[in-house]
């Protein structure tokens, strides 16, 4: 009788421990991102994906960095669609090819030594119709593209390079003499001593666009005619389910490094995303008009923007009405670029529900970035931002710019543009942006050219901006205009030079606990006609 007892004993304490290693090893991995949110998000999880495999090989590819893969991976793709879907192994080796499309189900993934290298034949990527810039347009096929999928993946240890040398054009302020003329002197036209374009068609399409998309009706010649001009971003999903992009590097687009449009579930975790410096519109990850998203232990080094929302621009993205929301952002690093995490220009459709936490700016030109101009309307709102820490930062640690000409910070430092003085404004509409309720905690900058910019507009001041346990120290101190209800919360702003603090036109300001350097003679500068209501360590002013 004890015998049988202590079996079933052992019985039961060896079925208490299987369950308990699969409750364990079944755990969501991305539950310690969602402790403490201040926003209702469903929990993001990785796409599943059936156990079949295929592999690259198997399908006539041949990964010499010469033999053209396109037919390759296209037949791998739809056998492995035909199966139901699965993993689809690109073994280690340079695999040259054109465009690939996306099915549903597919999980692409490279192993250790695998490069996808793209052709820079332009003849292989046709015109489609797309979203650039915000707006409803046609682009170039992209490199890798999926549209209405559900379950998709870019996985492993492997590269993609998107062969952008040979679409972008090139500013000669931005690189080293040696490189520009060695550019010059591979082909191509330059305009006006100082742009490069790589072809006589890109330069056209340049000269009849607007923020590189044409804005005229035109024949289906006429599109052809600047097709050259057309250079896609390198990652397209749209009004895709279910997204995984993990552990790849991706690197060199022609345009846009990452674009998920309209997508749902979406996670990029460890990735790389690599452009030069120089590249025109090289931006990292542009987030647009998509539900639910997890960007996690990530690095960008890039041309453009890093880590950037977007909803769509003006009328186009106000009919699309679909925000970005729901997106968590935790760990990760940004080297290059014009910004670290950015909202805008392009908010048309809004923003909301946000939370970036625990990331890093190195040398970027701006660190938090929002921007966006009159005409865009949108709303962007509910964004919590802490434990930032910037070193080196070009501009401003901390910027809202409301009057966005579509030039970097730098660029429009460097260009002495200024904030038009204006007695007459216009009317509130549909057409107006809106920045609101944004709460920021935990930051650190140092030897950033100014604190921070609050640069806003008249008609419809940023209003209700927390900002909360920071330390900056910077060229010249914060500037804030036309902002209201901003509450600062044990500050600290260094600068060199000038007052640590300058408002103009600010209404229901409030700061406890500010510091600054007590060699300052005059730490504050109040100017404007509308203010209203300025408190800073207990005394009105």
């Amino acid at each position: 009788m004890n015998s049988k007892l202590n079996f079933v004993l052992l019985w039961a304490v060896a079925i208490l421990f299987v369950s308990c290693v699969s409750s364990t090893t079944n755990a969501y991995k991305y539950e310690y991102l969602y402790k403490d949110l201040p926003f209702e998000m469903p929990r993001v999880k990785a796409p599943v994906f059936p156990k079949n495999e295929v592999n690259l090989l198997d399908f006539g590819g041949n990964p010499d960095g010469i033999t053209l893969n396109t037919d390759a991976f296209e037949s791998a793709m739809q056998a492995l669609s035909d199966k139901g879907g699965g993993k689809l192994i690109v073994p280690k080796g340079v695999w040259f090819t054109g465009p690939i499309v996306f099915r549903s189900n597919i999980n692409m993934h490279l192993e250790k030594g695998a490069l996808i290298l793209f052709s820079p034949d332009f003849d292989l990527y046709p015109l489609v119709e797309t979203v650039f810039e915000g707006l409803d347009t046609r682009r170039c096929q992209s490199p890798i593209s999926g549209r209405n999928l559900e379950n998709i993946a870019i996985t492993g240890q492997g590269s993609i390079d998107g062969s952008g040398h040979a679409w972008r054009p090139l500013k000669k302020e931005k690189v080293t003499e040696r490189m520009w003329k060695q550019v010059v002197s591979s082909g191509g036209v330059v305009r006006g001593g100082n742009y490069w374009f790589p072809t006589q068609n890109s330069l056209n399409g340049h000269e009849m666009s607007d923020m590189n998309v044409p804005r005229k009706d035109m024949t289906e010649a006429q599109w052809q005619e600047i097709r050259d001009f057309l250079r896609p971003v390198m990652i397209s999903f749209i009004e895709c389910k279910n997204v995984l992009l993990e552990g790849v590097l991706f690197e060199n687009s022609p345009a846009w490094n990452i674009h998920p449009l309209m997508c749902e579930n979406v996670i990029l975790d460890g990735i790389y995303v690599k452009n030069p410096s120089y590249s025109q519109n090289g931006d990292g990850l542009d987030l647009e008009s998509c539900v639910n998203s997890i960007v996690v232990n990530s690095i960008f080094d890039v041309g453009d923007d890093a880590i950037c929302i977007k909803s769509g621009k003006d009328e186009d993205g106000r009919r699309r009405a679909r925000p970005t929301e729901n997106l968590i952002v935790d760990n990760c690093k940004v080297f290059h670029g014009h910004g670290g995490f950015i909202v805008g220009s392009e908010m048309s459709g809004g923003v909301k529900n946000i939370s970036v936490k625990n990331c890093q700016f190195l040398g970027t030109d701006v660190g938090l970035r929002f921007k966006s101009t009159r005409g865009r309307g949108g709303v962007v709102e509910i964004i919590y931002i802490s434990d930032i820490y910037m070193f080196n930062i070009a501009t401003e640690s901390f910027l809202f710019d409301l009057y966005y000409g579509g030039k970097s910070a730098s660029e429009s430092l460097a260009a002495g543009d200024e904030t038009p003085i204006e007695e007459v404004f216009p009317a509130v509409d549909e057409t107006t942006p809106v920045f609101r309720n944004i709460f920021v905690e935990n930051i650190v900058s140092r030897n950033a050219r100014r604190a921070l910019l609050f640069n806003g507009i008249p008609e419809m001041n940023i209003d209700n901006i927390q900002l909360k346990n920071a330390f900056i120290t910077s060229k010249i101190g914060a500037e804030l205009s036309e902002s209201s209800n901003i509450h600062f919360e044990n500050v600290t702003v260094i600068p060199e030079s000038g007052a640590a603090l300058k408002l103009n036109n600010v209404k229901n300001f409030n700061a406890d606990g500010f510091k600054s350097s007590e060699t300052l003679n005059e730490p504050y500068e109040i100017t404007g006609k509308r203010n209203d209501k300025i408190v800073i360590n207990g005394k009105s002013h």
